[in-house]
């Protein structure tokens, strides 16, 4: 499994021969990268706020992912046909490709539109991405990264995704002021029992610049073994 964060929540994430692109939102400093460039399969909107679909209408060829309410939303406006619109709801498990994708729930706030007008855009998510099929039976051949959305700390993490669907790796909002910052990332890192931890969401606007060696030394400090891996924009990483 192949990822590349692409600055703020965007990550390309290679699973077998399928491509998945997940909060596309290239107005962002940390890449250089154009929608141009990109041909995935699928894209996985975690929730409807402007900093993580601001580029969705460029991928109207791939299939749309996410809530009902989010997904409705966006097909409508940029014009998704409705066999290339899947959508989910929490705890549910979709096979994409090559990929099995689970959302949960993020701890956030919702809204679509101009101003974030519209009144219910369902609950924020995140995703659990493996190239095998989630079980109560623990598969140690099985990769699996989580993609956090934007989230506060909260104990699923620790009572279900990490024990449950246990990601080999987390990427975890970091940049504080509209999500957990670097301490309850780490914290978060903890519960899941991740290898790797990629902070994101971090340095995109003035609110939420951060030092990343807060990040490693908070990482750190919670002595599981996580190792804090600091990416640059269009950097990647293989799982």
């Amino acid at each position: 499994m192949e990822l590349t964060w692409h600055g703020h929540a965007t990550w390309h994430v290679e699973v077998g021969e399928s491509s998945l692109l997940i909060d596309p939102f290239f107005g962002n400093p940390k890449t250089d990268a154009d929608p141009a460039d990109f041909e995935p399969d699928f894209v996985l909107v975690t929730h409807g706020h402007d900093d993580h679909v601001g580029n969705v209408g460029d991928f109207t060829d791939a299939t749309l992912v996410g809530n009902p309410e989010v997904t409705g939303h966006l097909a409508e406006e940029h014009g998704f046909e409705d066999d290339n619109v899947v959508g989910m709801n929490l705890g549910g498990t979709v096979e994409l490709g090559d990929a099995y994708v689970t959302m949960h729930r993020a701890d956030h706030t919702n809204g679509l539109g101009d101003g974030f007008t519209t009144p219910s855009a369902g609950m924020p998510a995140g995703y659990v991405i493996s190239d095998t099929k989630p079980t109560q039976v623990s598969d140690e051949e099985s990769t699996t990264f989580y993609h956090a959305g934007d989230t506060g700390l909260m104990t699923e993490m620790k009572d279900v995704i990490g024990p449950y669907l246990e990601p080999d790796a987390a990427a975890l909002p970091a940049g504080d002021h509209f999500t957990m910052g670097p301490m309850q990332a780490a914290i978060a890192a903890d519960w899941l029992n991740v290898d790797y931890a990629f902070p994101m969401h971090y340095d995109t606007f003035p609110p939420i610049e951060i030092d990343t060696d807060d990040f490693e030394r908070e990482i750190r400090a919670t002595a599981t073994g996580a190792e804090a891996v600091i990416l640059d924009g269009d950097e990647s990483f293989e799982l």
